[in-house]
């Protein structure tokens, strides 16, 4: 949806992109490219938690505006891990776009994609999109950590409460809509440059071209291309890393194994979290 050709289209929104990939594709074509994030995500997730706690136990105290530093520091760290992991899948994703078998495969799968990439643009090559990246992901999951923390000092998530899994999902999947929200417009150009020279055709020459040619070419709506399938994902995975990351120190809290992991996303908060 995000780089798709605006003069021929193949998709008028969401649900008609969806519908089209199945009847094109085949279900199978849903999950192009799934290889680098399955690859990646453990890394990422094992890294943003962990710079977050680590730098909001170095900033001493838990404010909002504490919150919002450790959060934004964890998501520049894993950009290191995260750029490459989107270039890669976003190649594998236009792979064949609406053909059936691929008639040409120019990758196996995501690590054969980025190795191609390396052989023929070396470093650079691999980290494109980078400064896009890092722009989208260190505000985004300042937000990210700020939003779960109000969200679950608001619902009261105590760990006795019968609810606090509810909560923790909703306080969770909130966290994952604001944090994209946030800086959404970034993600479309962030897109659009890993997506740039596929073909062989290369049409930005960087961050303020995209911006300025996307912009000329289809208005300020280009920068929501994608906002609707990325919000449905958003919220049941954000509910679901969120929930899963707070009861597990939760638990290893109670059994008191890993006292020094105490410091996660909602440590410090005046709860029995």
């Amino acid at each position: 949806m995000q780089v798709q050709n605006v003069e021929k289209p193949l998709y008028r929104g969401t649900f008609h992109c969806f519908q089209s990939i199945i009847k094109q594709e085949s279900a199978f074509g849903l999950y192009k490219g799934i290889g680098s994030p399955m690859m990646g995500l453990t890394f990422i997730n094992a890294l943003v938690f962990g710079v977050q706690g680590n730098t909001l136990r170095a900033l001493g105290k838990d404010t909002p505006l504490n919150q919002f530093l450790a959060g934004s520091a964890a998501g520049a760290i894993q950009c290191i891990i995260c750029c490459p992991m989107e270039l890669a899948k976003t190649r594998m994703q236009l792979q064949g776009t609406g053909e059936y078998k691929l008639k040409t495969k120019n990758y196996k799968n995501s690590l054969d994609c980025l190795i191609k990439i390396y052989q023929k643009e070396g470093l650079r090559g691999i980290n494109r999109g980078m400064v896009s990246t890092f722009i989208r992901e260190t505000p985004s999951f300042g937000f990210y950590f700020l939003t779960y923390d109000c969200m679950t000092r608001y619902l009261g998530c105590e760990a006795e409460d019968s609810y606090v899994i509810p909560k923790l999902l909703f306080s969770g999947g909130m966290s994952g809509i604001v944090s994209w929200l946030s800086t959404y417009p970034m993600d479309v150009i962030k897109s659009r440059l890993q997506a740039d020279g596929v073909g062989g055709v290369t049409q930005y020459n960087g961050i303020l071209d995209c911006v300025r040619k996307s912009y000329h070419e289809e208005g300020w709506r280009v920068f929501t291309r994608g906002l609707t399938s990325t919000l449905l994902r958003a919220f049941p995975v954000n509910a679901a890393t969120f929930a899963t990351v707070t009861v597990f120190l939760m638990y290893m809290k109670s059994d008191d194994n890993l006292p020094e992991c105490e410091p996660g996303p909602v440590i410090h908060q005046p709860s029995s979290l």
